[in-house]
């Protein structure tokens, strides 16, 4: 895994970035963004409830950003903040294409990682009496119907954006890695193909290491 840790070039200081989670989390959007980026950062892969992570974050979840001292929590909300921050790979705000992606990001969150983050609670979150195995069934029902639903709402691609890769990508992608593991199958040609763009990226090449 690539790890950056880069002083400035006596120009401007650059923004002072820690990534906090271990790989294998959300914590991989905010590590891909910044890979993408090229801003240097420091990873910690201190694992969720730790007392590291419950030191900055009370609720212990990861990922945790902490910019320039202060801590940012939730994957999508760091990862559009550091699009927004840097200019890159997000449309500006107000922009009928922001409202565009922001409507491809609120998709991917309640029609993807929600049934995702479910199927996970009821592997191994929940306490074993409130686990419920056959809402599985359900949700693999639920992640075929919203990927025809995402492939009804692609263009041309390669992106979801079209020729632009940004926030959106990357939440696809690793909710698609995610699925993967936890034995969602991937169902849709087109999204299959454009995994295979995603995954290409250099960015994401050295993150995979």
């Amino acid at each position: 895994m690539a790890q950056r840790s880069e002083e400035g070039d006596g120009g401007a200081r650059p923004p002072d970035y820690t990534v906090i989670g271990p790989v294998r989390t959300r914590t991989f959007r905010v590590l891909w963004m910044l890979e993408e980026l090229g801003a240097p950062y420091r990873h910690a892969p201190h694992m969720p409830q730790s007392a590291e992570v419950r030191a900055i974050n009370p609720s212990g979840k990861v990922p945790v950003l902490v910019a320039d001292g202060v801590p940012l929590t939730d994957s999508t909300a760091i990862i559009q903040f550091l699009a927004d921050r840097h200019g890159r790979f997000t449309a500006p705000p107000g922009t009928i294409e922001r409202a565009r992606q922001d409507g491809f990001t609120q998709f991917l969150l309640d029609e993807f990682d929600a049934l995702l983050w479910t199927a996970a609670r009821h592997s191994f979150i929940l306490p074993e009496h409130l686990r419920q195995s056959a809402i599985k069934d359900t949700l693999r029902w639920e992640f075929r119907n919203a990927q025809a639903e995402l492939v009804r709402r692609m263009g041309q691609g390669p992106y979801l954006m079209g020729a632009a890769f940004s926030v959106p990508d990357i939440i696809l992608t690793h909710c698609c890695n995610w699925a993967t593991v936890a034995r969602f199958p991937i169902e849709e040609d087109a999204i299959r193909d454009y995994l295979e763009r995603t995954r290409a990226r250099d960015a994401y090449r050295r993150l995979m290491g």
